[in-house]
């Protein structure tokens, strides 16, 4: 089975399951309790035959494959990519579509005046890609190689980013078998973009909200304080002068404080230390992080790239050089980004906390958690 982008919708209607009662009736019944009896065996086990065809093809009937709702120029979009991404990664088996995209309530464009501060919003086009095996270590390589195809004869700061994520087939059926929120929305709310027919999607398991609340309580505890560790130990390299030293650590508290809200907000934490990407992960959550790190000037854009070479050539370059003057820059918004990451989160797990309480204890979310800021 090779579906692609905006394939027509070949699932079988689920009334084409049944065949009429009469057939299904045998000869009339002596009393009308008999007819009855009679009629409620054979529903019965005509909808066990339903469900055992279903569970044959959970992805082709269960997961949407249609995105024709879609403006035009989106779904040119969405066709390119999935073309980009089966010609430069080997094994793909499913591509899906989440997200904003998938669900309808993205924003294609908006710009507006924040503190006297220019900002743009855009929604990115999310994207799963799953595999034989997962890509590993060269997969953000890939993704850039994707994207600088993609971006091509386009204007690259306006047009719509896509932000790709990657599991192995095992890896992600059993964070489905284990009601992993981040991953079970995905097959909740995705639309199919292209199916090789050879992975089998393990049915999803739905998390209580008390569930959600003690892995987002979790998530935050650790990554949170560790950000909180890299911040302290940023002051202390900075007041012995070691100024390339305070640079990582000032990186990674940066990117653990990033990858903080996603982890409280879906229970995913995205595998990158690329800030601009883990910026673009928060922005559906808190996108107040665009204002900490606004590159609306040159001085502005120069230090977010110093923060961000930092990770990477505070170690392996000899010659990478930053100063006291761009740390103490730097630094204040790191510190908002904190104080920001502790009040969008704590408020997130509170309501869940609420959620739960008042909950039955057998009582499940059907719904995305909204954003509580």
């Amino acid at each position: 089975m090779d579906m692609s982008v905006g394939a027509a919708d070949t699932s079988i209607p689920f009334h084409r399951l049944f065949v009429s009662f009469k057939r299904l009736l045998p000869p009339p019944s002596e009393t009308f309790a008999d007819y009855l009896q009679e009629l409620q065996t054979n529903v019965i086990k005509t909808m066990d035959k339903a469900k055992r065809f279903t569970n044959f093809f959970p992805n082709f009937v269960v997961m949407k494959k249609s995105i024709a709702f879609l403006p035009e120029d989106k779904q040119a979009d969405l066709k390119q990519l999935v073309e980009l991404v089966r010609r430069n990664i080997k094994e793909v088996g499913l591509i899906v579509l989440y997200g904003s995209y998938a669900r309808n309530s993205y924003i294609d464009y908006d710009q507006r005046i924040e503190f006297g501060v220019p900002t743009y919003y855009m929604s990115d086009y999310d994207l799963l890609i799953l595999t034989r095996k997962e890509i590993g270590a060269i997969q953000h390589a890939l993704y850039s190689k994707i994207a600088d195809a993609f971006f091509e004869h386009k204007n690259r700061p306006f047009h719509t980013h896509p932000q790709f994520i990657n599991y192995g087939i095992d890896d992600f059926n059993y964070a489905l078998s284990k009601g992993h929120y981040f991953e079970t929305e995905i097959k909740r709310q995705g639309i199919i973009l292209f199916d090789s027919g050879e992975f089998r999607l393990e049915r999803r398991r739905r998390l209580r909200f008390d569930e959600i609340r003690e892995r987002a309580e979790k998530y935050y505890n650790d990554k949170f304080n560790r950000g909180v560790d890299f911040l302290e130990d940023t002051i202390n390299n900075l007041a012995k002068e070691k100024f390339v030293h305070a640079s990582f650590h000032l990186h990674q508290a940066t990117e653990n404080f990033l990858r903080v809200i996603p982890m409280v907000f879906i229970l995913y934490g995205y595998k990158s230390h690329d800030l601009e990407s883990l910026m673009r992960a928060c922005k559906e959550y808190a996108p107040e992080v665009y204002r900490l790190f606004p590159r609306d000037n040159a001085e502005e854009e120069r230090l977010f790239k110093l923060l961000q070479r930092a990770y990477v050539e505070s170690r392996y370059n000899p010659d990478f050089e930053i100063t006291r003057e761009d740390i103490d820059a730097l630094l204040p918004k790191v510190e908002r980004l904190r104080k920001l990451v502790e009040r969008v989160c704590t408020a997130q797990i509170a309501y869940y906390a609420e959620q739960s309480a008042g909950s039955a204890s057998d009582k499940t979310t059907t719904q995305p958690p909204p954003n509580k800021r």
